[in-house]
């Protein structure tokens, strides 16, 4: 195979990118300006390097818009439920089983777990610091475990596999050519074994250090918290109370009928059920959004119409702010893909495969070894991680698991586990420059000390994790 200067252009960019994101920089730049110089010298123009920066920006952008909507829809409904009071309501019946710190500290992960399924951690974490930590503390769970529980829980183990929401399984199976179910299915496998071993690693090394209800030091860890107070919502305090007990029960049994019902589906109809990828987060959007119109309109009334537009405007505002920045960089990484090369140069068939070709030309250097092949995924995912976001690596580790020989190991697979490495590290788990920021904050201890708790359960579930999955999956 003869490799063009293209070709080498866009290995130094993706070195580039690499290096960038391990200085804990950002990487939209040398994305775009490799986009700019591969179209260039490949097309042979400046000017089809222009027009190739935003063709690759809109191929992206087409492909992941689907994911901007599920995150916009899930979080205006929660803001909507914060507006009437259910969210709070919604987490009662949880703080009633808080009756010491090692019940609690295992309550704070099954909560945190299952709300950041549905609605993902960066909402979910203000919800349970403020309204579960204190109770938690109360009892004798340190402020640092009970941080530890919820990062390992909602940032670590239900972000890494995004089984409900499907963001993460949409980007790394858009770039690996599978379909987002197998990844999604692989991922979810992944997540609990990384986060089973992480959970009990952390409560291991924490149990001795969790204290009685009538220790004093409880009430200085209160007293550090930072909770966060809702502003005052203009509405008939009677009928918020009425209406927030009603959706307190009717919200989580209607999405809990979704799920459901999409499992009742795929055991009856087998693997393709009909809800997989983005079929099953259009299913859940539309269910979101119904229940957003509904519980709007049960506060607001006259106003819903107003207030209905403010919920969905803050939930693109923070989707952007969110998933932005990976537009261009799956922009310059759907460059290198020959399925979408064609569209961002303006080119018929034979589109390039820059990435490919480029692994292709080193295969007979690349030991075909499967769990060399699982490890180097997993610690690229891990570098990619390191810009603190989690999820603008993602095009590159799936784009590599099609690349890389594997000898056995499907490449689903190796999409798994080049996600959780990016998504373990980089979603908050292991850098402190990422939204691990938010969950120290409101628990009022430091970040880095956070950081070096989460670290050896974490790293030690990711090795148990991939060994799985050479070994097993």
């Amino acid at each position: 195979m003869e490799l063009s200067i293209s070709h080498y252009v866009y290995g130094l960019f993706t070195l580039l990118i690499i290096i960038t994101m391990m200085m804990r920089k950002g990487v939209v730049l040398p994305s775009l300006l490799g986009t700019f110089l591969i179209a260039w010298l490949y097309k042979g123009s400046i000017v089809e390097g222009f027009k190739a920066i935003f063709q690759a920006n809109l191929v992206a952008a087409r492909e992941l818009f689907s994911i901007f909507l599920i995150i916009t829809f899930m979080l205006a409904l929660l803001n909507s439920l914060r507006d009437l009071g259910a969210d709070k309501h919604m987490i009662k019946p949880i703080q009633k089983i808080m009756i010491n710190g090692h019940i609690s500290f295992f309550v704070l992960v099954i909560a945190t777990y299952i709300i950041s399924l549905f609605f993902w951690p960066t909402p979910a974490v203000p919800l349970i610091c403020a309204l579960l930590v204190p109770a938690a503390i109360r009892v004798g769970l340190p402020a640092i475990t009970a941080a530890v529980a919820i990062a390992i829980a909602g940032q670590g183990m239900a972000l890494s596999s995004d089984y409900i929401v499907q963001v993460a399984p949409s980007l790394s199976a858009a770039s690996a050519g599978v379909h987002t179910t197998a990844v999604a299915e692989q991922a979810f496998i992944l997540s609990l074994i990384t986060g089973a071993v992480a959970v009990c690693l952390a409560y291991l090394f924490a149990r001795n250090k969790i204290r009685n209800a009538n220790n004093p030091i409880n009430l200085e860890d209160l007293a550090s918290m930072q909770t966060s107070q809702d502003a005052p919502i203009e509405s008939n305090k009677e009928i918020q109370t009425k209406w927030s007990k009603v959706f307190a029960v009717f919200v989580p049994l209607a999405l809990a009928a979704v799920v459901i019902y999409m499992i009742y589906e795929k055991l009856h109809s087998g693997r393709m059920s009909g809800f997989e990828g983005g079929d099953g987060a259009a299913f859940i959007g539309g269910v979101s959004v119904i229940l957003l119109l509904l519980s709007t309109l049960a506060l607001r009334k006259e106003k819903a119409l107003d207030y209905i537009t403010t919920h969905i405007t803050d939930g693109f505002v923070f989707a952007f702010k969110a998933m932005g920045p990976v537009i261009p960089i799956a922009g310059f990484f759907f460059l290198g893909s020959s399925n979408f090369a064609d569209a961002i140069l303006g080119i018929g068939e034979d589109a390039p495969a820059f990435l490919f070709d480029l692994v292709q030309s080193t295969q007979s250097y690349l030991p075909e070894n499967q769990w060399l092949v699982a490890f180097s995924i997993l610690i690229i995912g891990m570098i990619t991680g390191l810009d603190g976001s989690g999820f603008s690596g993602l095009p590159l580790t799936g784009a590599l698991s099609a690349s890389l020989p594997s000898n056995g190991v499907d490449v689903a697979t190796l999409a798994a586990i080049g996600q959780m490495g990016s998504i373990w590290t980089g979603g908050g788990a292991l850098v402190a420059w990422s939204s691990l920021v938010a969950i120290a904050g409101f628990c009022g201890i430091s970040v880095m000390e956070l950081v070096r708790k989460n670290f050896i359960p974490v790293i030690v579930g990711l090795v148990v994790a991939t060994t799985m999955a050479v070994w097993v999956l």
